[in-house]
């Protein structure tokens, strides 16, 4: 017998783009089995006219509420509402304002989006998309000495999304694709200053992406029928070959079969941040969140 799924509103509200709010909600609802949420996202609420709009929602389809509001008197509003709709209410931000306030012995200033203010960081991290666009796929080599990572792998390993990702944190990465037959220069091979990782997956994965990624280009249909790309055995000597790269060079290397875009990023981040460190003997070493 199935099991009913339980139905329920969940409201996300930030007075900044909500980026927290749906990655702490996807995390947090992934937990529970048999839900089904429909979940409404508010964000970029930061006028007290703009938030009765969202109250009013609420209370046309009441559920739980969880807000980042850091203005008190919004803050304040909202929990007034759910207390009276009887639903709750979870300012996700309030442990860590808490825990921080009480070290540092002082208060934070309140202000929403600063963490998207128009500064150094916010610059670095649009000239890292750039870096990662110019260098996608091995799409130019002249310049790879500027990279702060370098990922190497065969088609369908996730390097493009990866190193988007990346950049967003403000890292500048490039990737290199290892082609059947086409050879790259071992000189970008050898660069000192990019962290270099190389990226594999297991041959059903990449047949079956490869093949999804195909059958979804109507240009490239005639290499269905070919077998280079997609038959089995040539995937494998394709793996092959590229971890006997990564063991000649010494690089780490990823398996991301199992792996999220942002488990990737994760390893990689955490990498980076360790080379950094050895490098320079500083473990401050800090990426944007």
């Amino acid at each position: 017998m199935t099991k009913k799924r339980r139905k329920f509103n969940l409201h996300l509200v930030s007075d900044a783009t909500g980026t927290t709010l749906l990655g702490l909600s996807r995390a947090c609802l992934a937990q529970f089995e048999d839900i089904e949420p429909n979940q409404k996202f508010w964000p970029l609420v930061r006028t007290e006219k703009q938030l009765e709009k969202v109250i009013q929602r609420i209370e046309e389809a009441p559920g739980p509420v969880i807000f980042t509001f850091v203005n008190e008197k919004m803050r304040r509003r909202v929990i007034d509402c759910c207390e009276h709709l009887g639903v709750p209410c979870i300012p996700v931000l309030d442990p860590i304002f808490h825990g921080l306030s009480t070290y540092l012995g002082r208060s934070p200033k309140g202000v929403p989006g600063l963490q998207h203010t128009m500064d150094d960081a916010y610059f670095k991290r649009v000239a890292a998309i750039d870096f990662a666009m110019r260098f996608d796929d091995g799409r130019s080599l002249n310049g790879l000495k500027k990279a702060d990572v370098i990922l190497v792998g065969v088609s369908r390993t996730s390097k493009t999304p990866t190193s988007v990702f990346l950049a967003r944190r403000g890292i500048k990465a490039a990737n290199i694709p290892l082609v059947p037959g086409v050879d790259t220069p071992e000189e970008h091979f050898m660069l000192e200053a990019p962290l270099y990782v190389g990226l594999t997956a297991s041959p059903e994965r990449l047949m079956h992406i490869r093949k999804s990624r195909l059958k979804s280009d109507k240009a490239d249909q005639k290499i269905l029928h070919q077998n280079e790309y997609l038959d089995e055995e040539k995937i494998e000597d394709e793996i092959r070959k590229a971890r006997r790269l990564f063991n000649k060079y010494g690089w780490p290397v990823i398996d991301v079969t199992k792996k999220s875009i942002e488990e990737t990023s994760a390893e990689i981040m955490s990498l980076l941040q360790a080379k950094r460190e050895r490098e320079s003997g500083d473990t401050s070493s800090t990426f944007e969140k």
